[in-house]
């Protein structure tokens, strides 16, 4: 049965809020590793490739605050600090020294990372009846995974 915010219960409330907080963490540090890419990449690639990283870090960007905001639907707290973010996310920073491959493959990997967890996150939305957290997570799973065809893209 679908359920709106409001008639969602505290237990699940909880996973869903937790879910999206990973979700956001792990979109936080992706944001911040395109936007590293996108001012360090050098090379033959470098035009597409700091278009690229430019267009991933600006989606990304969006995507925090809609991640954030349904937490905040949910009447919870959104995790805001940048050392929570760091300590809870699978997404690994990176120095921004390092080839152009080395940065489409970090970035790969980022990309593959967030597609996962929003699949998780919408699978426990799904679990709860919370439909409309499945749907956000559903599309930004789908934008992930549309980013890392095109990181894989650069490396075939």
């Amino acid at each position: 049965m679908t359920q709106t915010a409001t008639a969602l219960s505290t237990d699940a409330k909880t996973a869903i809020v937790e879910a999206l907080n990973q979700s956001v963490a792990e979109t936080a540090v992706a944001t911040m590793l395109a936007q590293n890419f996108h001012w360090n990449v050098t090379g033959m690639g470098f035009g597409p490739l700091h278009d690229l990283f430019q267009k991933m870090y600006e989606d990304h960007f969006i995507a925090q605050d809609d991640l954030a905001e349904r937490i905040k639907a949910l009447d919870a707290h959104a995790e805001g600090t940048l050392a929570g973010m760091l300590a809870r996310s699978k997404v690994k920073e990176h120095d921004g020294h390092a080839t152009d491959k080395e940065m489409i493959k970090a970035m790969q990997i980022a990309q593959e990372t967030l597609a996962a967890t929003l699949v998780g996150a919408g699978a426990i939305a799904a679990d709860h009846g919370d439909t409309l957290t499945e749907d956000l997570c559903i599309a930004r799973g789908q934008t992930h995974e549309k980013f890392a065809w095109f990181l894989r893209a650069h490396l075939s």
